[in-house]
């Protein structure tokens, strides 16, 4: 990958602002002249160092599907971030918040679990219920490296959608026996109800948002691969979160998870 100083020297800042839980400063307030495709170039830096370290890339997460956060961050469209090996916490285990990350906030979502390959243009919905082997109901836990969570489009996309840790159901459920866009989300938080949402919360239905993830890499030349897991936005509101906190979340016609964060 030949990449700029500039955009490699962000991309080693957020590297170091990952491992050492140190934010920085948001990069479209010392760079305003930051293009969204610059901004995922700084992110395959990011990655890239990942990986060199040792992690393995196993699927993707959309972002920015609500149209509440389109309109806070004043775009047009979703992004998307990758998930590794070391994000992803098994159900019934603590995720490690004050371990790994700065200021989590909880988001309750539907993940795909592919089953075969799907390569874009031109993928339909039909090509992604084809294509995936389960449905489950997951907790994304998102943290952001820049400060305070002052940012921009350009900015949760260099920092890799501003995506932390999650952890997926080991329930999978056949996505044609589910009504993805009427599917109600109900999410609690230590005992008390704190969210509800439903599928049509993600650009009308978590189907649309893979098939944009689809087609939006096919572009590059990139294609999602049987096996990945792919995180296709959150159905309710970001919800702050500290050590000691449980949450519980259910879906319609896809079961229950419940996440404990230490």
């Amino acid at each position: 990958m030949n990449q700029t100083p500039r955009i490699e020297a962000y991309s080693e800042e957020l590297y170091r602002a990952l491992r050492d839980r140190r934010p920085v400063a948001p990069l479209t307030e010392r760079d305003p002249d930051l293009t969204i495709d610059e901004a995922y170039q700084i992110s395959l830096g990011l990655l890239a160092r990942r990986v060199a370290a040792g992690e393995r890339v196993i699927g993707k997460k959309i972002g920015v599907t609500s149209r509440a956060v389109q309109e806070m961050l004043n775009v047009g469209q979703p992004d998307f971030g990758f998930l590794t090996d070391r994000m992803r916490c098994a159900p019934g285990q603590a995720i490690p918040i004050a371990r790994e990350l700065i200021a989590p906030r909880a988001e309750g979502e539907i993940a795909f679990v592919l089953k075969a390959d799907l390569q874009g243009p031109g993928v339909t919905n039909v090509d992604v219920l084809r294509a995936t082997a389960g449905v489950a109901v997951s907790f994304e836990i998102v943290d952001s490296r820049v400060r305070d969570w002052k940012i921009k489009i350009q900015d949760t996309v260099a920092d890799n959608a501003s995506c932390g840790l999650f952890m997926i159901s080991d329930h999978l459920v056949d996505p044609r026996t589910v009504d993805l866009v009427t599917c109600g989300m109900v999410v609690w938080k230590n005992g008390e109800l704190v969210a509800t949402g439903a599928g049509a919360a993600a650009l009308g239905s978590p189907v649309n948002c893979v098939t944009w993830l689809a087609n939006t890499l096919g572009a590059y030349g990139v294609g999602l691969k049987a096996g990945d897991v792919i995180l296709s936005g959150s159905l309710v509101p970001l919800i702050p979160i500290v050590p000691g906190d449980r949450m519980e979340l259910a879906v319609g016609g896809l079961g229950r998870l419940v996440a404990e964060f230490n």
